[in-house]
């Protein structure tokens, strides 16, 4: 019973804290789609390739420091890195709302991505020290859940600041909040249960217990060099490349896509652009529920991403002849693409000990960084070249489908049975 008492406390405690946290993160991200669509580009005079330059430049900046920013988080503190991480970029995305140049935008999306890659891996890594293989992927849920709740009402209220402040308004009122929760998240997160005045001693001697039985039966990796020769995590690397090319393409141009349609503002785009996000904050909480119910992480992955798949390519076929068809097909698209991350990030703690897991998901979300660049840039430059959305659409499906095909491919961790009697874990192979 003590055991219940202790998961009610770590999820009612710190849960909320992680979600709002990547909430602030992702809303400095996801906002400037808003900002080009909503006149940014035309009074600083960005041509539609320098716009999806600039959008993608943020994960260039995320690419470089994801490793460093894990190392930190597993040898130092996680509450330290994500307390200043929240100041940074809090600042630099109200800053974007005062540029006159594209020099100067240049510059803050770069550093925004710096700023704000260390806070991925450093949360998975809190996360890891607070929550057990049968917990994690709900865990990781709710953090990333941070995701697409946050574009959800992001997309609503930024179309509203848009209509009545204009693009900078919206960048440094959005920009706000970041700076004011980092000091309510220094004041109420610990990195470890062992520093937490809310436990006892018991609950904190409980959770320790149990993480450290689960790292026993996990084969010794020295360095991470070993850990990232891995072939499960260069397929893992490889996979979240392919798969972020269609979030992160999709994230971007959605409100584009949708602000073409005939009678279209920026009101209404707001509001259809929140419409995926519902749909993939329901399939993340199923998905995840049953991951850690049948602790089956693969199975929670490729399926979605293939329907995902299929969903662009047959949204694209349709194209504007029947827009509310289409953009259905997208609004499956989305939710699918969503639904498998709390899944696909509890794969590696249980494949990796805990020395190296962190910097091996650090690894892996640059992988993510680098395809989100990618995805951004190529959607846009295609949007470009062609004057429409059909060949970014078919570059979204297809790399979509190719994350499904790796997910295929990375063998399933030992399964873990727990003798009642001896509480010692045994490797099943």
């Amino acid at each position: 019973m003590g055991n219940v008492k202790l998961a009610a406390a770590r999820w009612s405690r710190l849960i909320p804290i992680v979600f709002i946290t990547y909430s602030l993160a992702y809303l400095d991200r996801a906002n400037y789609g808003f900002g080009a669509a909503a006149g940014m580009a035309k009074d600083l005079h960005i041509t539609a390739g320098i716009s999806s330059l600039l959008g993608a430049l943020f994960f260039l900046g995320y690419f470089f420091f994801q490793i460093p920013g894990a190392h930190y988080a597993e040898s130092k503190s996680a509450k330290k890195l994500v307390f200043w991480s929240l100041i940074l970029w809090g600042a630099l995305a109200s800053a974007t709302g005062m540029v006159t140049n594209i020099k100067w935008l240049i510059v803050i999306r770069f550093m925004l991505g710096v700023v704000e890659s260390a806070v991925m891996p450093a949360m998975l890594v809190f996360l890891s020290h607070w929550f057990t293989k049968q917990e994690r992927s709900r865990a990781n849920t709710f953090l990333i859940l941070g995701n697409p709740v946050t574009v959800l009402w992001m997309s609503i209220v930024s179309g509203y600041l848009l209509h009545s402040f204009g693009w900078r308004w919206m960048f440094i009122i959005e920009g706000v909040p970041a700076i004011i929760w980092a000091f309510i998240w220094w004041k109420l997160v610990n990195d470890e249960p062992k520093d937490a005045k809310w436990l006892t001693d018991s609950e904190k001697r409980a959770i320790d217990e149990q993480l450290r039985k689960e790292q026993s039966g996990l084969k010794e990796v020295k360095n991470y060099r070993e850990a990232f020769q891995s072939r499960k995590v260069i397929i893992l690397s490889a996979q979240y490349f392919f798969w972020s090319i269609g979030v992160y393409g999709f994230v971007m141009w959605l409100p584009s896509i949708i602000k073409a349609a005939p009678n279209m503002n920026i009101v209404s785009t707001g509001w259809l652009s929140s419409v995926p996000y519902v749909l993939a904050v329901i399939l993340m909480l199923v998905a995840s529920y049953f991951s850690d119910k049948l602790l089956n992480r693969k199975g929670f992955v490729w399926p979605f991403l293939l329907v995902g798949a299929i969903a662009f390519y047959a949204s694209y076929l349709i194209g504007t002849s029947n827009f509310w068809l289409s953009f259905t097909l997208l609004v499956i698209a989305g939710g699918m693409m969503y639904a498998p991350y709390g899944p696909f990030f509890a794969i590696i703690p249980e494949i990796l000990p805990r020395n190296v897991s962190g910097g091996a998901m650090a690894l892996i979300n640059s992988m993510g960084a680098l395809g989100s660049f990618v995805g951004a840039y190529i959607v846009g430059y295609l949007n470009d070249v062609t004057g429409g959305f059909g060949a970014s659409y078919i570059f979204m499906a297809g790399s979509l489908l190719l994350s499904a095909v790796l997910t295929m491919m990375v063998g399933s961790a030992p399964k873990r049975v727990f003798n009642e009697t001896t509480r010692v874990g045994v490797n099943e192979r």
